[in-house]
């Protein structure tokens, strides 16, 4: 890819890009959320049409104007943003529009299932794969996706963010079948935030920075502080930061939540500027225990108590009365909404505090929208812009600020930091200190262990639906939590 450029309204997204990918190699691209990482990687796979600049596959200079002639090319990509059709089954998500026959226009289920097995069992996945898609994890969709890029028997492969939601066996297990594509030739784009990821699996790393080519390095030789300060132009620091808060006033209680074959007697106490960690196992029943509180999920049995008063939630709109938070784990699908503003996002759960006869009062809301904008430095153009065009790292940022439109005593937040680089992660770090300092009672879920040791004040290891362990911040480390959810 030469000389690629790309805008879009307000941002000019790419502004002269050279990249280039060998056979048989892995190339990381590395930047920060709107650096352009992704949107590079669109045009080569025919989602977006560049403005200017040429594509050459093995030296040869290709028009891609659509996926299917990216497709033809030989270049296949894994979005992060999962495109998967929720009712169909993994077989069905992987040969979509490209099923096996056995006759003229009569498709082989039986064909279609068998080679999805051999796809989905090189990648360790265990899920019946007859299960609709809409109801496995999102790592079990997430593999799902690598098993459709991996039957297009692509010569290009991109894989934008593909661990983000996969445990540390199905990373494992995906190494070794980029190894084994590397081995036949297949050139691998590998686009990743875990540093540690990098130095393992990659053979060079491209650093984009606002659209532009900054540096290229060879992996085995690279320094993880330059590439950090490569990406961010600034020194910033890869720890975990707590800030020490007084703990106040128990603000949240929940006592014997259940919730049949999946919750058993949750009990867990949130106290004023408290962060409280959830770790444990994909599937151990973090995410189920956020959903139940909220109101998402009906429990079947258990009470619970905001700031000592017994309430029953049985909804998201009880729970915001109650003035608890959610930042869900799927932030595009769950947390925002897309096609509207920055604005319309931020004020959204606010709306009936902001309306009178039915009639929004557009100077509050303005006030409040452009101060969330402001402190939480939400790069944007203006807060009209459209949610879709920003980086994850400020759509994660717009999801946190509705919460704080709604003066939410209690916030819990399901993988915060997932998919966003490392200086939207330290703002995002240092947005959570400051709101416990302020008081706010926190529940923070997260898959990452350094994370959770280096942020929570107390940490609850959940396995198999049911609080395993507790430790206090003196006595969390990655080792004896990880003992705990795996049950050793």
């Amino acid at each position: 890819m030469h000389g690629i450029r790309k805008a879009f309204p307000g941002v000019i997204a790419l502004d002269g890009v050279d990249f280039d990918v060998d056979h048989g190699e892995v190339h990381v691209l590395l930047g920060e959320n709107g650096a352009g990482k992704s949107t590079l990687m669109k045009i080569l796979s025919g989602a977006h049409r560049r403005d200017a600049g040429t594509i050459s596959v093995d030296q040869r200079e290709i028009d891609i104007s659509s996926p299917r002639e990216a497709r033809e090319a030989g270049i296949a990509i894994i979005y992060q943003e999962l495109t998967l059709v929720p009712q169909l089954a993994a077989a069905e998500n992987i040969f979509l529009g490209r099923e096996p026959t056995r006759g003229p226009g009569i498709v082989s289920r039986a064909l279609m299932r068998s080679r999805a097995r051999v796809l989905l069992d090189s990648l360790g996945a265990t899920f019946d794969i007859a299960t609709p898609v809409g109801q496995l994890s999102i790592a079990e969709q997430q593999l799902v996706e690598i098993a459709k890029a991996l039957s297009l028997d692509a010569r290009i492969l991109v894989m934008d963010e593909p661990t983000s939601a996969l445990t540390e066996r199905e990373t494992r297990a995906l190494f070794s079948v980029i190894r084994r594509l590397t081995a036949r030739g297949v050139a691998i784009v590998y686009i990743s935030h875990r540093m540690d990821e990098i130095f393992e699996i990659g053979d060079r790393v491209t650093v984009l920075r606002d659209g532009r080519h900054i540096a290229t390095r060879e992996a085995r030789s690279a320094d993880r502080r330059e590439l950090v300060r490569l990406m961010a132009d600034r020194e910033v620091d890869e720890q975990v930061p707590k800030s020490m808060v007084p703990i106040g006033t128990e603000l949240l209680r929940v006592h014997g939540l259940s919730r049949r074959g999946v919750l058993h007697d949750i009990s867990l106490t949130v106290h004023a500027g408290e962060i409280v960690g959830i770790a444990g196992l994909l599937g151990a029943g973090r995410t189920e225990i956020a959903r139940a509180i909220f109101g998402l999920d009906r429990a079947d049995a258990g009470e619970l108590y905001v700031r000592g008063t017994r309430r029953r939630i049985r909804s998201p709109r009880d729970a915001i009365r109650a003035r608890i938070g959610f930042v869900t784990e799927d932030r595009k699908v769950q947390g925002l909404v897309l096609g509207r503003s920055v604005r319309d996002n931020i004020a959204l759960p606010v709306l009936p505090m902001l309306n009178r006869l039915g009639i929004v009062k557009r100077r509050a809301e303005h006030s409040i929208t452009d101060r969330l904008v402001r402190d939480l430095r939400i790069h944007t153009p203006s807060a009209e812009q459209l949610a879709i065009n920003l980086s994850g790292g400020n759509q994660q940022k717009i999801v946190l600020a509705k919460w704080i439109a709604c003066n939410a005593d209690v916030l819990i937040l399901d993988e915060p930091t997932r998919g966003i680089d490392v200086g939207a992660k330290q703002e995002i770090y240092a947005l959570l200190g400051a709101l416990a300092a302020k008081g706010v009672g926190i529940l923070l879920i997260s898959s990452e262990l350094p994370e959770i040791v280096g942020l929570a004040d107390r940490v609850l290891v959940v396995r198999r639906g049911r609080i395993a362990g507790e430790f206090a911040r003196a006595d969390a480390t990655q080792e004896r939590i990880l003992a705990c959810a795996v049950g050793a």
